[in-house]
């Protein structure tokens, strides 16, 4: 009996052929409430069983490249607040980067990922009543501290994992009355920013393949298109109530696949 094995471009090419239209998608979808789609995007890479290394690395540029688009469109019509944004951002970046700098087994990393998309996966189905915000203004001292904690902690988790942490400050500014629907996707928006940039680079210094970019590059593409569309949409039309629940469902059937694929 002849074994057949095919050309690594070949198996390259049938990943990206079900990779692309999927990535379109979730960048789309994401980008109208300013995330980059950072968790669907691990989650799927995940499952397909791609290198636990080179996965937040593609999860981290998709990222970069949808919330670039998100953060000028939300800041064009009025919804992105770098007087908000900016102490949480201090307290990311350099956990985002040495977040990304460990080197972690594959089953610990899909283990907490599982486990952390799960959790964001509950919290987002429970309803906001976003009318009922009031649109608060902070400026004490304490809060600023508070925002900068809640940075750190966010930027270590999400350079860890190669998410942009955008799924986890959304709930925290929510429950702390920080703005509007749509501000609150603002300063998502520069936060993924600013905790991709910090977390990419941390994972670079773990090495990587120039044949890695042949993956890279095609996604990259497909949701700089998908994440401009979504992020027009978001800005100026959109709801984020369903896109949120629709996400929700995703992250937490994925979640459940991958404990089912470790541990069963």
């Amino acid at each position: 009996m002849n074994i057949i094995f095919l050309p690594d471009f070949v198996i390259e090419m049938n990943i990206l052929f079900y990779l692309i239209p999927v990535f379109f998608i979730i960048s789309v979808i994401y980008s109208t409430i300013g995330w980059g789609g950072a968790s669907s995007y691990v989650a799927i890479l995940a499952l397909l069983g791609l290198n636990h290394l080179l996965i937040p690395k593609v999860s981290l540029i998709c990222n970069i490249v949808v919330v670039t688009g998100g953060m000028y469109f939300f800041y064009k019509e009025g919804h992105l607040s770098f007087q908000r944004a900016i102490p949480f951002t201090l307290g990311s970046v350099p956990l985002a980067f040495a977040g990304g700098a460990i080197q972690i087994e594959r089953d610990v990393f899909l283990s907490i990922l599982s486990v952390l998309l799960l959790i964001v996966g509950v919290r987002m189905l429970i309803p906001t009543k976003v009318s009922e915000v009031q649109n608060k203004q902070y400026s004490s001292r304490i809060v600023w501290g508070m925002s900068i904690f809640i940075g750190m902690i966010l930027g270590f988790v999400s350079g860890l994992t190669g998410l942009g942490g955008g799924v986890f400050l959304a709930p925290i500014l929510y429950v702390m009355e920080w703005g509007t629907a749509k501000e609150i996707a603002g300063i998502s928006s520069f936060f993924i920013f600013s905790n991709s940039i910090a977390g990419l680079i941390g994972q670079f210094t773990k090495g990587y393949e120039i044949d890695d970019f042949k993956m890279i590059i095609p996604l990259a593409i497909t949701v700089f298109i998908g994440g401009q569309i979504g992020s027009r949409l978001g800005s100026k039309y959109f709801s984020d109530v369903w896109v949120k629940r629709i996400t929700a469902v995703i992250l937490i059937v994925v979640s459940v696949r991958i404990l089912y694929k470790l541990f069963l």
